[in-house]
């Protein structure tokens, strides 16, 4: 029986209990789902000084104690435009303001200035840097992005991205025989069905994030891989509990489906097409690409 077609059923069936048996999904780690102006010193009002309260926690600073909140915190005031380019930030005021440490201070500014948003030089002090120096595919940075005021733009710009990334891999996992990793492809396809036929968006969500990872991991190539956790941001901050297309449904189901049968048949030209028409299944992306031509 195809994976299609199993799928179908799979999905039509109601489930009794939870979904841990086909391909143990509980295994993997998820992420959750989530939710300028002048130069001169920041202005702090408005902000949630209390770092336990702060509700969205991208992957890069979840589960870090103080540090990976104000990390957090400050971040998305940058991203934002709360904190403009060229702004003084002055450990002092961040300590007192936030009520946290000389060194959580410094830890965090160190992992701003990684992420390319802000700079610290002797004698001038550390500034927020411009948009130009960011590091635009810094799972963190497109996080925060997709929730403040680019939303728009982040959102368009990752779904350009996808449609180039993973229709490629694609095709490139189709010459690739591993058969673990292609069972465990079905398997998601199958959790998908499950989840499916239960409304379970949060697992469906979840089991897609893990289909789209492991597709480009099997396509073998380590550049592309190390793009993977661009898709999975992209997954992650589309809006609610989020999937390769817009909502669960049967089309969504039918092209992952799709997908899995053509990499075992080693069919790299059917595996590149399902994919094409899986992204398209979003509108957003139907918007900025044209639809895949049936050959």
């Amino acid at each position: 029986m195809s994976t299609l077609a199993h799928t179908m059923m799979t999905a039509a069936r109601p489930v009794e209990s939870g979904l841990g048996a086909p391909g143990d999904l509980d295994r993997y780690p998820y992420a959750e789902a989530p939710g300028a102006g002048r130069v001169g010193p920041p202005s702090w009002e408005g902000v949630d000084t209390d770092l336990g309260r702060v509700g969205r926690r991208s992957a890069g600073s979840r589960g870090r104690g103080l540090h990976g909140q104000l990390v957090q915190q400050l971040g998305q005031m940058i991203v934002s435009g709360d904190l403009g380019a060229d702004r003084p930030l002055v450990p002092e005021e961040i300590g007192q303001r936030f009520e946290v440490s000389r060194t959580v201070v410094r830890e965090s500014l160190r992992v701003l200035e990684a992420k390319g948003l802000v700079s610290a030089r002797p004698n001038v002090g550390t500034r927020v840097r411009p948009v130009s120096d960011w590091n635009l595919l810094d799972p963190d940075i497109i996080e925060w992005r997709a929730f403040g005021p680019q939303r728009d733009d982040q959102r368009r710009e990752l779904n350009e991205l996808r449609w180039m990334i993973e229709p490629l891999a694609a095709r490139l996992a189709a010459g690739h025989g591993r058969e673990d990793v292609q069972q465990r492809l079905a398997d998601m396809v199958e959790i998908m069905g499950h989840a499916y036929a239960q409304g379970d968006a949060v697992t469906f969500s979840r089991a897609d994030a893990e289909f789209h990872s492991l597709l480009i991991q099997l396509a073998g190539n380590r550049m592309l891989e190390h793009l993977s956790g661009i898709v999975g941001a992209a997954l992650h901050v589309s809006g609610g509990p989020v999937t390769g297309c817009d909502r669960p449904g049967e089309a969504c189901l039918t092209h992952h489906a799709r997908i899995v049968d053509a990499l075992a048949a080693g069919d790299a030209h059917g595996a590149e097409t399902a994919m094409r028409q899986l992204l398209t299944v979003h509108p957003e992306v139907e918007r900025v690409v044209p639809a895949p031509r049936e050959h």
